[in-house]
Order: C-alpha cells, then structure tokens, then sequence
C-alpha cells in the first residue's frame, strides 16, 4: 500500500468515524426531544439537555438527573438575591407581615432541601417515586408561593420592575421543576408497601421512629406553660429554640393566642389533651399581602399531611394550601362570617397537572357552629372553590349539612371556564341533607365519583400513609 492509499484510508476512517458520531448525537437528540414531549415546557426541556450535551459531559446522562440538577443550580441564588426588593418591601410597614425577600429567602432554602432529596433518591438504584414526586411537588409550590407574595405586592406600590425580575425567576424555576416532575411522574415501579408496623421510610430517624411507635418514654426538650412553671411561656419561643433534629415541646394545659409557623424540621408538639391545651388565632388576609402569616396552625402547604380527628374552624378558605393533605375523621365548623361574607371550606392550590396534590376530606362532619347555626340559610356556604388552575379536592363518606348549598361548589373571582376544565372536584359516599349531588355545578372538572375513582384519595393510596403513618395512630388506611 502506498502512502497515498494510506492517507485515503486514514481520511476515509475519520468521515466515517465523524459521520457515526453525527449519527450518534442526532439519534440521542432524538431521544431526548421524545422525552421532553412528556413535559409541560418541551422547548426549555430540549434546550437544557442540549446544554448539558454541549458542555462536554457524559452523554448518556439520566434525563431526570440533569433535570432536577439544572433546577438546583438555578434555584440556588445568592442571598443576596431578594435584597433589591427589600428596599421595596412595602410589606414592613405592618409589622405582622412577613418580609417579602425574607420570606422568599426561606422559600428557596425549603425548595433547595426539597431538590436535593430528590437528586439522591433519583441517585439510588431503587427508585422511590412517591417521594420524589412529592418533593417536586413541593419545591415547585415554594417556587409558586413566592411568586405569589411577590406579585401581591404591586397592588401595594411596589416597583413594578422589580416584582417583574423576580416573578419571572420564579416562573422559569417553577418550568424548571414541572418538566423534572413530568418525566418522573412516567417512571413505572410498584410501590412496597410496610413489611411490618415497626417500618419506616428512611429518611425518618432511628429516634423518631422510637417516639412515633411509642417505644420510647417521651422526654420533652422543652415545656411550655402560661403559668411560668416550664421552660416557655408561648409555643413560639420553644421552637425558636430548636436547633435540629428532633424537638420535643410539651404544651401545658392552657389557650394559647398565637400562631405557629416554622420552616424547621423535627418539631413535635404535645399537648395535655384536646380540650386541654388549645391554640387560637382570629387573623384574616389582607389584600393578600399577609397571607403565610393567617394560619393558626393548620396551614396545609405542602408535602404529604394527614389529620385526624381534628376540629377546624372558619369561614373563608380555612383549609388552604397544595399539600397532599387527607383529614379524617374531622370536625369541619363554618364559622358565621362578617359583613355578610361567605364559606368555603377548601381552597387547594395546585399550579401543575404533574403535582400529586390535592386535599381530601374523608368520614369529615361539616356543620356549622353555634354562631352560624341559626342564621345558616341566609349565609352561602360551600365545600370549596378552585385556588388555582388545576385545583384539586374531594369529599368522602362525609356528614354534610344542608348549611352547603346545594350547588356545592363556587367559581374563584376572576377565574375564566377554563380553569372549571383543568380542576378536579369530587364527591363520593356522603350523607346528610347537604349531601345530595343532583344540584351540584355542571362543570367539566366536577365529578360524582365511583368507588374506584374515590379510593385513589385515601389515606393508603393518596398519601401513602401504610408507609409512614405509625399504626399507632388508628388511622383507616382505605375508603
């Protein structure tokens, strides 16, 4: 072979090896576009795996993983970040609402927690996808959630262009999270259920899986009583002095006029009984600029909630929030409003169709209380009406009473008939004389629901209470 013929071949070899590398890239690009019409945002979807692949990195990347990873990255801003609003923050003039840079400050550290459970889970082997579904779900709600608040501002006269810079930062991380929940949210597995009541989820402490099963005497780290015989006088300053892991407050016997919130983890609240030790508040939101501050207690924001033989009072939207919530066995009290206000018990705040989000009020009692009692027909009063676009709450096996009115549900104002298609309301097995459904509203997103359907939002299916629920709690696991 001559020299010539060699360089020929040597040429030949590099095309060839030039076009199956093309032939390679095109096919994985193919891939991944396929992937991405999973998404809500296919474009940024295609756009940041071709990012990845130019970058340099591996090209058989796990989807998912360079998903979630991209969303880290940008969720993870300087603290700095929020400081232009600050000077904004119309907000701090009422000094019982919350900073708007400081509070979405604590929102992007709870999202960053979230994200990053997500990233080592997705890591494993074994891939437990109810939990990563439920940690998107959640970061994409502090995405939302600031957006909110930020946006509640302009009504107040903050700068338009600032609220504009950061409401859209929170748009493009919640697009972020929406495409990595999508793509998770088609990983088939089959969920393992508890081997045994003594089994926990891993990311529950050896310690606290002592104190949930009851194996443990209950030592308190700190006492709260009104009288001065504890630690504390108020709620509050036991958790502020929570410094990791877990905490436990007892609550003596008394009425406590605060409201408790917390972005700590590991807080356990004990009190005297029931009827023994009770925590009141009489807050309401105010142009919408003090919203995470209305809650008492029960703010059923985000992740997987479950309650039991709870009373909860109010009027308007006093169960809120986009957590994936069940409340079983409850007393539901509608308070008799002001200024001829109405009721409406539910407000769920789902933004995104991947989201397994949604409240459910199971073997519940919706009455109303003494003071709405006598005047309760002249007062609407609803199960619930769409927070968001896809909305999602549903009433099972529960006591209704005819204070509902027999249309049952109501619009949001403002909201057009598309969001009455993206939104899901259901009712399914309940009694009372508020009960019946043949007057319901017409809406596309409303259903009477059958069996089936009913038993994808218990406790069991909705929440995967089996695997996290210490059985000692005596909850009802389905319909």
């Amino acid at each position: 072979m001559t020299r010539t013929q060699e360089l020929v071949m040597m040429i030949t070899f590099l095309v060839l090896g030039c076009a199956l590398t093309m032939a390679e890239t095109a096919a994985l690009e193919h891939a991944h576009h396929y992937e991405c019409t999973h998404t809500r945002y296919p474009s940024l979807c295609d756009e940041t795996l071709k990012e990845l692949m130019s970058s340099g990195n591996d090209k058989n990347v796990d989807i998912i993983l360079a998903l979630v990873n991209k969303t880290i990255s940008e969720t993870n801003l300087p603290r700095s970040y929020f400081a232009s609003f600050e000077t904004q923050d119309i907000a701090q003039q009422d000094k019982s609402s919350s900073s708007v840079g400081g509070y979405c400050q604590e929102l992007m550290d709870m999202s960053m927690k979230r994200l990053d459970q997500s990233m080592k889970a997705l890591s494993k082997p074994t891939r437990n996808k109810e939990d990563i579904q439920t940690w998107l779900s959640a970061s994409l709600t502090f995405q939302q959630t600031c957006n909110d608040f930020v946006r509640s501002q302009t009504s107040s006269g903050a700068a338009t262009a600032v609220v504009d810079t950061i409401s859209k930062k929170m748009d493009y991380l919640s697009a972020l999270a929406s495409n990595s929940l999508a793509l998770v949210n088609q990983i088939t597995t089959k969920r393992k259920e508890k081997e045994s009541k003594e089994e926990f989820p891993e990311w529950i402490s050896s310690k606290a899986r002592k104190l949930l099963q009851g194996a443990a005497p209950i030592e308190a780290n700190a006492v709260v009583a009104q009288d001065g015989s504890g630690n504390y006088k108020t709620i509050s300053e036991a958790i502020a002095a929570a410094t990791g892991g877990r905490f436990v407050i007892y609550v003596k016997a008394g009425t406590y006029k605060e409201k408790i919130r917390t972005s700590k983890n590991g807080i356990t609240l004990i009190g005297a009984g029931k009827y023994s030790t009770v925590i009141v508040g009489s807050e309401s939101v105010k142009g919408g600029a003090s919203l995470p501050d209305t809650a008492t207690f029960i703010y059923a924001h985000s992740l997987r909630q479950f309650y039991r033989e709870c009373d909860i009072y109010g009027t308007i939207d006093f169960i809120f929030g986009n957590a994936a919530a069940v409340f079983q066995t409850c007393n539901i009290m509608l308070r008799r409003p002001l200024h001829g206000g109405s009721n409406a018990v539910l407000a769920n705040g789902r933004t995104d169709p991947g989201q397994n989000t949604g409240f459910s009020l199971h073997k519940c009692a919706i009455t109303p209380s003494s003071d709405l009692s006598p005047v309760k027909h002249s007062v609407n009063s609803y199960l619930g009406r769409p927070w968001k676009e896809y909305s999602r709450a549903v009433v099972i096996g529960c006591t209704i009473d005819d204070a509902i009115a027999q249309q049952g549900w109501v619009q949001w104002p403002g909201y057009g008939s598309s969001v009455l298609r993206t939104l899901y309301f259901g009712e399914y097995g309940n009694s009372g004389p508020g009960a019946g459904t043949a007057r319901r509203v017409q809406w596309p997103g409303f259903h009477v629901m059958g069996n089936v359907e009913a038993s994808k939002f218990t406790v069991g299916n909705f929440i995967a209470g089996s695997s996290w629920i210490p059985s000692s709690v005596g909850f009802i696991s389905g319909l």
